[in-house]
């Protein structure tokens, strides 16, 4: 229970309890038991499929549960429509705002009021104030970055008076300086005695800016309470099935890589394109180069212009002594280099075809699986390959991708880009949208292919990735290098600083 300060109750602004739900055979909720004061931040992790999306249905009156209650300030609430929960205080930020695009930032907050609209204005330039947001009020909601739209889906909340808010991985999409921006503002909101459920994987958020931690898994919260209780190996030992945290207890020691043994199996030599110039480095067989940077540092450009996908404006590409500069993307393909993309859904998956065919793509044209007819036998063989390699969770081959969460959608997708059994693997933001469960799998077939021998050459958003998994990392600056590290010299500290244009003093 909380204390009477700072706007806080005796009793928890928001509970559930025993809160069960079932969609035929399927069971989805369990039995959940979970509270939050006012003023303070519940930090909500789970992998994709453990429940919490439909537990936050039920809260916002999307779904009934089938057993169990809720309890605002102590007194039991019935929300079964989306309106109860909205009179009751409630409100979702879901992680992609449902804005209407063509109406105004007034238009889209005021929507569904019927009070005066001086008086609504005023009270909405209160709460701006408030919050320090200043946004121009006629602009379209078109014209507004991700974390501007989200600004304006808080502010719909608080126009209705929300005392609790929900945010769905409100980071997601996010700059390193909006997320700052963002951590302001929730610090703001519990200092108003408002009680926030923050949806996230990421586990670093959790201790900057959560009081409280549960843990969902199949169906249940297995962990919960302060977050000054926990660590983040907890956490995530927390997350993982029995199988997953015994395999993490027997991995190997790090191997480090004899560069002075191995030749380069990629180099790029002053290397030139849209949004980056007189980039150079070497990638060495069985080495995971990770390379950060801010949004719009040129990073992606980068490893698209490798790839083929955009004009070389200069500089060279050279793979196995080979000089493949500016040749089609199909033909670096067949040279050795494959690609797994950021948004898998737009540019890594085949919606409307199976998990096996969505293996199997890049060997169209080959010889292993043919151009038109394709070889079924030998199709399923390999996608049955990497699904036992991977642990894919899925119930057949033939099932289409879209049956699969994030997380083992982008197992196929990157099983897909070893299926032609490249020398050099792209990966940008291999673990993007995909809970810590499945980012522990991912980063475990990472360092498969590392052992394999195979190059891989890794952007990622996430310091905390570069410096997990990275034998090497250089930092983008501005469309530039601005920085090179070995492990030893790779910390948090260091690459969120070179990302920025800072220098970090390197300690002797």
């Amino acid at each position: 229970m909380a204390a009477n300060v700072q706007g806080k109750t005796s009793v928890p602004r928001l509970e559930v309890r025993g809160i069960k739900k079932a969609f035929g055979q399927n069971v989805v909720l369990k039995g959940i038991d979970l509270s939050v004061d006012a003023g303070d931040v519940l930090a909500l992790i789970g992998g994709n499929g453990a429940g919490k999306s439909t537990l936050m249905k039920i809260i916002m009156g999307i779904y009934t549960c089938d057993d169990g209650e809720i309890l605002i300030d102590g007194k039991p609430a019935k929300l079964g429509k989306p309106a109860a929960s909205l009179a009751a205080g409630i409100y979702l930020v879901p992680q992609e705002p449902l804005l209407f695009p063509n109406m105004t930032v007034l238009e889209n907050i005021l929507m569904g009021f019927s009070e005066n609209e001086a008086e609504l204005k005023k009270r909405l330039t209160k709460h701006m104030e408030d919050l320090g947001f200043n946004l121009n009020l006629q602009r379209k909601a078109n014209t507004l970055s991700i974390a501007e739209q989200q600004l304006v889906e808080l502010l719909r909340g608080m126009m209705r008076n929300a005392q609790i808010l929900i945010l769905d991985e409100p980071t997601s999409a996010l700059t390193f300086g909006e997320v700052q921006a963002l951590f302001k503002v929730v610090e703001d909101l519990k200092k108003k005695g408002i009680a926030i459920i923050y949806i996230t994987h990421r586990l670093t958020e959790v201790f900057e800016i959560a009081t409280d931690v549960a843990i969902m898994r199949d169906g249940l919260i297995t962990l919960k309470g302060p977050v000054a209780n926990f660590t983040k190996e907890m956490l995530i030992a927390g997350l993982l099935p029995k199988d997953a945290q015994a395999q993490q207890q027997d991995e190997k020691a790090y191997v480090p890589i004899p560069y002075g043994e191995l030749k380069p199996v990629l180099q790029i030599k002053d290397f030139s394109g849209y949004g980056f110039k007189d980039i150079t480095f070497d990638l060495y067989p069985g080495e995971i180069l990770g390379i950060a940077g801010v949004v719009g540092a040129g990073r992606t450009e980068l490893i698209s212009t490798i790839f083929g996908r955009d004009k070389t404006l200069g500089g060279k590409v050279v793979l196995d002594g080979r000089d493949i500069t500016g040749l089609a993307t199909k033909d670096i393909l067949k040279a050795g280099i494959n690609f797994v993309p950021e948004d898998r859904h737009y540019h890594g998956l085949f919606k409307i075809r199976s998990i096996s065919s969505n293996t199997t793509s890049a060997l169209l044209g080959g010889d292993e699986i043919g151009k038109v007819n394709m070889n079924r036998r030998r199709q399923k063989k390999i996608a049955q390959k990497y699904v036992d390699d991977f642990r894919t969770k899925i119930v057949s081959l033939e099932d289409l991708i879209g049956s699969l969460s994030g997380g083992n959608q982008q197992k196929v997708v990157i099983a897909r880009s070893l299926s032609t059994s490249p020398k050099v693997v792209i990966l940008d933001e291999p673990t993007r949208g995909i809970d810590a469960a499945a980012r522990s799998d991912v980063y475990n077939i990472i360092r498969q292919l590392k052992d394999a021998g195979v190059a891989v050459l890794m952007v990622s958003s996430d310091i905390e990735e570069v410096v997990e998994l990275a034998d090497r990392a250089i930092t983008v600056f501005q469309g530039r290098i601005n920085g090179e590290f070995s492990r030893e010299e790779i910390t948090q500290d260091v690459l969120t600083s070179a990302s920025f244009g800072i220098a970090h003093e390197r300690t002797v």
